[in-house]
């Protein structure tokens, strides 16, 4: 059964955020969080992050970058990282995780490049493939809160 999932990029700023929003919107039934690798600890997410989502209906002004931890990785069901390094780095850390973490385009085959300090054009890229995501996971974690 899934009830907790993290997104998880380098700084917590840009992607993931906006992929915890997303996916926050699309299953309102489950808990979900961000975190980063090598967070911006306590900083608010991108400004092209925050006026990219605010297009598609989300509103990351709260947010607040945190720093990954062994706590948040063990509390979560579901660990979906924007790429496969990421994965890899978790499963280094937390080898314990073996079995919860995934890429958000694992199904589909694609890493979210990281858009930082980019142009909000990269930023709509990175946004469209985090939806792709999204919508690759959603029937799959809606599939796995039922059991």
């Amino acid at each position: 059964m899934i009830g907790t999932v993290l997104m998880v990029c380098v700084g917590n700023i840009c992607r993931s955020p906006m992929a915890e929003y997303m996916l926050r919107q699309e299953l309102p039934g489950i808990r979900v969080m961000s975190a980063g690798l090598d967070a911006l600890v306590g900083y608010p997410a991108d400004a092209f992050a925050i006026q990219v989502a605010s297009e598609f209906g989300l509103d990351l002004s709260s947010h607040r970058a945190q720093q990954l931890s062994s706590v948040l990785v063990t509390a979560a069901d579901l660990v979906l990282t924007m790429e496969g390094s990421h994965k890899h780095e978790i499963m280094r850390r937390h080898p314990r995780a073996s079995g919860r973490v995934f890429r958000l385009g694992e199904h589909k085959n694609f890493d979210v490049p990281d858009p930082f300090r980019q142009s909000i054009g990269h930023f709509t890229d990175s946004f469209r493939l985090i939806q792709r995501g999204v919508e690759s996971w959603t029937p799959r974690i809606q599939a796995l809160m039922e059991q």
